[in-house]
């Protein structure tokens, strides 16, 4: 099973694309082509959902058990 996250993608008015990802406020990307700009926005998906875990397991205690799924 694959997660799968919305990308919307328009033309920007100086050239090229830009994209977002409603499920993911703050994630957008841009690109000289759409490839180019879905490639950059699942960078920053990657990026900020990234950093939204390290900061979860900042506030875990020490002795919680930990482990990475693939979904």
């Amino acid at each position: 099973m694959k997660g799968e996250l919305t990308a919307i993608i328009e033309i920007a008015p100086e050239g090229g694309y830009w994209a977002i990802c409603p499920e993911v406020p703050g994630a957008n990307g841009q690109g000289e082509t759409i490839e180019g700009a879905k490639e950059n926005l699942k960078e920053a998906v990657s990026l900020i959902l990234e950093d939204r875990f390290e900061d979860i397991k900042r506030g875990l205690p020490a002795d919680v058990i930990q482990e990475t799924i693939s979904i």
